[in-house]
């Protein structure tokens, strides 16, 4: 149970007023910010130069916690289009914007590179003259069951310019998407940042013979008595409402709901109906032709290693298995190559329900493990710990939530939950243990300083771990995209694609493997928020070749 104490005074935002102050000003400048020939949603070579290593720029001091905070979110900052919404007229349309293809041919080889324009205009008809949108790219061929997402590349002046590698023969069809024009984007920042009043936590107080609801959340503003549940160390902490008549450690379960509450304008509300999202602009261009030409692709000959990660493209699928570029993936779908590998092994999977896929995937579908039988009578539902065993082969796999924030309406049990950075310090590693960890989904309705100093904290419990067990497998299963018709303020692929770029610089420089989720499943287009099995196959055998 995480520790607790009681508190009288509420919480209030770890930032100096002056710095609340100067970040307000900065949102509400009309002036696109994003530095020239980038996109903010691409994680391109280039960038690599101009981040500093972690170790080098945030090292080990608590004092200094806030401070490193403020240093990532300000650097994100300066990447996002701070845009005042005048009217929906001037916002990004995608009925009125266009997209053409600049190097059009007859006939394509593969190995050959088509590039895309796309010029953006608003509802007027009038060119814009600032970038920032939000677009996906991907090209596909439904006979094959091959497809690849495009380098996308921002010149800041409402042009944009896509790269797309050609990587298999056929009929390659073209997809470009608006998920959010500039303007929605700049609103979504602004939102998210702005305040914690979007969700609302609800806590379940228990005795022998009674329970009590109470409010909880990051912060309180009330007058109440306070029960604080913190990690004194890594100054994470969430709060509660005390009822009368109950301890603090009374608290058992957590639940979450959407408030009616909104940070955004009823025109930015607008901007993001589902109507709005994901609009495709590139509806009139025709498929293109592509053919060998006595051309083979190069085929990487060296297995992906740990500490490596690749900007978007980083691979494509055909005949529905994921082929990375730089590096050899070995697949795991056969059951006895599965148990083969995981003998003798201990497989921990910490984070949310996305990586949860892959102990049901082990024990519901292919069968390789037994899940152990929970046998408390109290109220379990599907966030409960899952352990799968298989006693022959000698395999343990576990999957546990991390703590707060989790976002789900149904109650679940916390009377077991530590944040990540605890969970990772109370595992003792060695060569025959793999740890999988993701971390996003669940942050996205939250500013991203809460996300920024949990990644921290992740980030200094692998060190730790290393450092008394350095053969330790880990790998970061980065976030994938999901549904197109949810509450977009809240959980919009917009966070988490920052969220995606946060924490690889968080993590980098580490003996880690990254297994890009979000270019998998931008690839395939799998606009659910659990991948299907084809792409979940995908991402368990890139997690597994890392640990090889």
């Amino acid at each position: 149970m995480l520790e607790s104490s009681r508190m009288r005074v509420p919480l209030k935002l770890a930032v100096p007023a002056a710095l609340a102050l100067a970040l307000l000003l900065i949102l509400n400048q009309t002036k696109v910010q994003i530095p020239k020939i980038t996109y903010l949603f691409q994680t391109c070579d280039h960038d690599k130069a101009q981040w500093a290593s972690f170790n080098e720029m945030y090292a080990y001091d608590p004092v200094t916690m806030d401070e490193n905070i403020e240093e990532i979110f300000n650097r994100v900052s300066q990447r996002i289009p701070k845009v005042a919404l005048e009217s929906i007229e001037k916002a990004t349309s995608a009925e009125n914007s266009n997209v053409t293809i600049i190097n059009p041919k007859d006939k394509y080889c593969i190995g050959d590179h088509l590039l895309v324009k796309v010029q953006a205009y608003d509802y007027l008809g009038d060119m814009k003259t600032y970038g920032g949108d939000y677009l996906r790219a991907r090209i596909y061929s439904p006979a094959s069951n091959s497809s690849a997402s495009g380098k996308i590349t921002d010149f800041n002046n409402g042009t944009y310019t896509i790269n797309f590698g050609l990587f298999w023969e056929g009929e390659v069809y073209i997809s470009v998407l608006l998920m959010h024009p500039s303007e929605a984007v700049s609103a979504l920042w602004r939102a998210r940042n702005q305040g914690l009043q979007n969700i609302k936590y609800t806590g379940n107080f228990t005795s022998a013979t009674e329970y009590v609801n109470r409010e909880c959340n990051f912060e309180l503003d009330t007058e109440e008595d306070i029960c604080s549940y913190e990690d004194r160390r890594d100054n994470e902490a969430f709060y509660c409402i005390k009822p009368p008549n109950f301890p603090c450690e009374a608290l058992t379960h957590m639940n979450s709901v959407n408030r009616n509450h909104s940070y955004l304008t009823e025109a930015e509300q607008r901007l993001l109906n589902r109507s709005n999202i994901g609009v495709d602009i590139s509806k009139r261009l025709k498929p293109v032709n592509v053919f060998s030409c006595g051309k083979k692709l190069s085929v990487p000959t060296e297995k992906c290693n740990l500490g490596a990660y690749y900007s978007i493209p980083s691979g494509y699928f055909s005949h529905n298995r994921w082929n990375p570029i730089y590096c050899q993936m070995t697949m795991f779908t056969e059951n006895e190559k599965l148990k083969n590998f995981l003998k003798g092994k201990k497989l921990f999977l910490i984070g949310d329900s996305t990586v949860r896929q892959y102990i049901r995937h082990f024990a519901e579908v292919l069968k390789i493990v037994d899940y152990f039988n929970h046998t408390e009578d109290e109220m379990q539902t599907w966030q409960k710990t899952l352990l799968g065993i298989n006693l022959e082969k000698f395999i343990y796999i576990q999957w546990k939530k991390h703590t707060f924030p989790f976002v789900t309406q149904s109650f679940y049990s916390i009377k077991e939950d530590t944040y990540m950075a605890r969970q990772i310090d109370q595992i003792g590693g060695g060569e025959n243990t793999i740890i999988v960890l993701t971390m996003g989904q669940h942050f996205r309705p939250f500013p991203l300083r809460i996300f920024i100093k949990s990644a921290i904290n992740a980030r200094r419990a692998i060190e730790r771990l290393f450092i008394r067990s350095p053969r330790t497998k880990v790998i970061i299963k980065e976030e994938n995209v999901r549904d197109m018709d949810i509450n977009m303020e809240r959980f919009s692929d917009f966070h988490g694609h920052i969220n995606y770029l946060v924490l690889r610089e968080i993590f980098k420089g580490l003996n880690i493997g990254f297994v890009d989720a979000l270019d998998m499943t931008i690839a395939y287009a799998s606009y659910v928020i659990h991948p299907p099995v084809e792409v979940l196959e995908n991402i368990i055998s890139m997690s597994f070749t890392h640990a090889l």
